[in-house]
């Protein structure tokens, strides 16, 4: 009578004992997602990344970054950390230019690549660098733009131009400047002031030394030179 009673109940009591297990490997489980899960992680970290953009099987763009974190929600974005540089190439697969900055932000969604702090943009034929804290890089027009202070300067460290909001393309073989300050033609000798929120601050011109008629400005108080 007890082995039949045994028999009778084992699966009975067996299945009960293998859903308490089941349940408890199921809340275990769950406690670990709550403590290890984090919605604002990054879904891939990478070191020492290097991205390249393609065009009929050449390199046009090549990215280097120390450290980048991609996140897949809310955005599809890639974060560029700890110091980046960005090499456009010409059809030829010579690199024309160079972006560097200390932070970048590729968003997949747009196609715009967002660079800041420390940014510089060095075209390197004409040795002319462009300095700045932000700078937009638009993948579908190759374009360059920014609304914040820029100066461009050339291999001498000389100012070859300065003022506020900037327009140019990846090679930055030739530029925009939008709020120009101290633009001057020479062709017409004549000195075109943007003086924004300059206060009493007057430019002052002095020809150089050389037979040119490139002229050297800076700004002083009060008062206007000229040669």
């Amino acid at each position: 009578m007890l082995k039949s009673f045994l028999h009778t109940y084992r699966i009975p009591v067996m299945l009960y004992m293998a859903g308490i297990l089941f349940f408890a490997c199921e809340n275990d489980l769950d406690s670990i997602q709550k403590v290890t899960y984090d919605p604002n992680a990054p879904s891939e970290i990478t070191r020492n990344l290097t991205l390249f953009y393609n065009d009929s099987g050449y390199a046009k763009v090549r990215i280097f970054a120390t450290l980048a974190e991609t996140y897949r929600s809310p955005r599809h974005i890639t974060k560029l950390k700890d110091g980046l540089k960005v090499e456009f190439y010409s059809e030829e697969g010579v690199i024309v230019s160079q972006l560097t900055a200390l932070y970048g932000e590729i968003n997949y969604e747009t196609g715009i690549i967002i660079v800041r702090d420390s940014v510089g943009l060095l075209n390197i034929e004409k040795k002319q660098r462009l300095e700045t804290e932000e700078l937009f890089w638009n993948q579908k027009d190759s374009t360059i733009y920014t609304d914040k202070n820029v100066i461009v300067k050339s291999d001498d460290n000389s100012i070859k131009g300065r003022g506020r909001g900037l327009k140019t393309t990846q090679s930055f073989s030739s530029y925009k400047i939008l709020q120009p300050v101290g633009k001057f033609n020479t062709s017409k000798k004549q000195l075109e002031f943007s003086l924004q929120n300059a206060g009493q601050e007057v430019l002052c011109i002095r020809r150089n030394k050389l037979n040119t008629p490139n002229y050297q400005l800076s700004i002083i108080n009060y008062q206007l030179h000229l040669p």
